[in-house]
Order: structure tokens, then sequence, then C-alpha cells
């Protein structure tokens, strides 16, 4: 994945060398797969901390946190895997749908669709003969006629975002940091070691998980790793102080 943060002129000046220019423009467009990441990620944590905070906040036993915590994490994370690739599934359905539609009014009614790229470039400030130029190159292929009303006029991406892969990214995101709440737990019930305040160690690493996570954000979106890690971190903190007050409220309940 290539990086956002500022280089040196002298950087700049490499990439920008004209083939490698012409090489990133042959393949594309990368597809980043970071959102799917931190989705699954935050939410994975999240949610599971909370299973933890709240049946902590209740008093009940430690196994029944790591039968509903383990219940979450395979239920709720392949929940928000189908549910990011059908969704992601649906946004490359729609575009392909544009783009057919926008192909059968080009063939149908191709003054319409030429007067519509003149007025988008227009507003751009093409005036004139230039403008009539930029039209006619824009127009003399369907494909790129097309490509041009798709991202201009319904302002979608032209980058296919695989719905497999981004399905996998957020579940595989969801178990890996979805587990660290319970892994204290877990120990514990192995006979691996003996953790005396198993939720104080789950709170400390899930908090841990949560500045991690937005941290790594922070590091490609070139935002202060301190200030994302701390925001990720306060938005978690307070879904698990939630949970854990419904907890307490709740354990009557129970008793």
């Amino acid at each position: 994945m290539a990086s956002t943060r500022p280089e040196s002129r002298e950087a700049y000046q490499h990439q920008h060398d004209p083939e490698k220019i012409a090489a990133r423009l042959e393949s594309g467009p990368e597809s980043i797969y970071l959102k799917d990441f931190v989705y699954g990620a935050i939410d994975g944590a999240v949610t599971t901390f909370a299973v933890v905070a709240g049946v902590a906040g209740a008093g009940l036993a430690p196994g029944i946190i790591i039968i509903l915590g383990f219940a979450n994490l395979l239920a709720d994370g392949f929940s928000m895997a189908v549910s990011n690739f059908l969704g992601t599934r649906a946004e490359s359905q729609y575009r392909d749908q544009a783009r057919r539609r926008e192909l059968d009014e080009v063939h149908k009614w191709p003054e319409g669709e030429r007067e519509e790229v003149k007025q988008i470039y227009a507003r751009k400030g093409f005036e004139g003969e230039l403008l009539e130029q930029v039209v006619n190159v824009l127009t003399s292929d369907k494909d790129r006629w097309v490509d041009v009303m798709l991202q201009e006029e319904h302002g979608m991406s032209l980058t296919d975002h695989h719905a497999g892969r981004a399905g996998l990214a957020t579940f595989a995101a969801f178990l890996l940091v979805g587990l660290i709440p319970l892994l204290p737990y877990l120990l514990n019930w192995t006979g691996a070691t003996q953790i005396a305040a198993p939720f104080l160690w789950s709170a400390i690493m899930t908090s841990v998980a949560f500045f991690w996570v937005g941290a790594l954000k922070g590091r490609f979106v070139n935002q202060s790793w301190l200030l994302s890690g701390g925001e990720t971190l306060g938005i978690g903190g307070a879904a698990a102080a939630m949970a854990y007050g419904v907890g307490i409220l709740l354990k009557d309940l129970v008793g």
C-alpha cells in the first residue's frame, strides 16, 4: 500500500518519472480495504468487551463470559462480514446497472449525453473551442464516455472493491481484535496461568487494542497516531462503560 505521508521533493520527482506514471495508470487505482479492517476491528473489540463488561458488571460466572463472548465473536463477526460483503456487492451491482443505462442512453440519444458532458466541463471552467475539443475527445470512445458519466454525473468510483475480500477483512479483524477481551478468562479457564483480576486485565488489553487500531488508522490517513488512537479509545471506552453500567443496573434480574 502506498504511503500517504508527505515525501521529499526528490522522492516526488522519482515517483513522477514518465515510465512510473505510465505503469501506475496502466494498473489502475489500488483498492484499499482499510475501512473494512478498521470497521471489523473496532466493532469486534467493542461488542466483545461489552459482553465481558456487562456480564462482569452483573457479577456472573467467568464461564458465562467465555460462552457469550465466543457466541458474539462467531455470530456477530459472521453477520458483520456477510453484511459488508452484501453491501459492497450491491454497490458494485448498482454501478454495473448505471453503466448499462448510460451505454443505452449514449446509444439511443447521443446528442443529449454529449450535452451533459459539455455542461459538466463548462462548470469546470472550460469554454469555447477548448471545451468543444474536450467534449469531442471524451465522447469519441463510448467506454471512456460512460466512465466520465459515472464519475461526474453519478459521483461513482470506477475502482472495483472486491466484495469477498472486504467481507474477509472485516471478519478477520473482528475475530483477531475481538478475541483480546476474552484472553484473561481463557487463560484462567485452560489453567495455563491464574490471573487474579481478569476483568481488569481484559479492560487494559482492550484499551491497548482500541488505541492500536486507531493509531494504525492514523498511519494510513496521515493523522496524528496519538490523536487517532485516543479517538478510538474514547469511543470504545464509552461503549464499554455503558455495557458495564447496564450490567450493574440489571444484576438483580439474575440474582
